[in-house]
């Protein structure tokens, strides 16, 4: 309940920051390239190679989630290292994946085969 009272009182600015939060986690690529990082830090090079995108998209993908704080990069040399800067963005990640993966569910097993169709009184 202090969570909805606490997101009820948020300011119009509030929630455009928030909305432009998922505005950039709605492009797939960001997805991959979020996964990708999960596991640690990884220069552009490999990320191309990890994601299968082309080096532009991955640039600009990049530059996207850096802008929006859920990654960081450091120079090193020539190259630029990226890694996930927000820890909290796979904790949203888990709580959709689980939130589908139930709604997949339940939607497989009223399909299935042998299932009581409602009202149908045949099984």
């Amino acid at each position: 309940m202090a969570n909805q009272t606490k997101r009820a009182g948020m300011g119009a600015e509030a929630l455009e920051m928030i909305a432009a939060r998922f505005r950039v986690l709605s492009e797939a690529s960001r997805l991959k390239l979020i996964i990708a990082l999960e596991d640690g830090e990884k220069n552009v090079t490999a990320l191309v190679a990890g994601t299968g995108l082309t080096q532009a998209n991955v640039s600009r993908q990049l530059q996207a989630l850096t802008d929006a704080g859920i990654l960081g990069r450091r120079k090193e040399g020539l190259n630029v290292i990226y890694h996930i800067a927000d820890q909290s963005i796979f904790e949203m990640c888990d709580h959709v994946c689980g939130s589908l993966q139930r709604r997949i569910k339940g939607q497989s097993e009223m399909l299935s085969p042998g299932r009581r169709k409602p009202g149908s009184g045949e099984i």
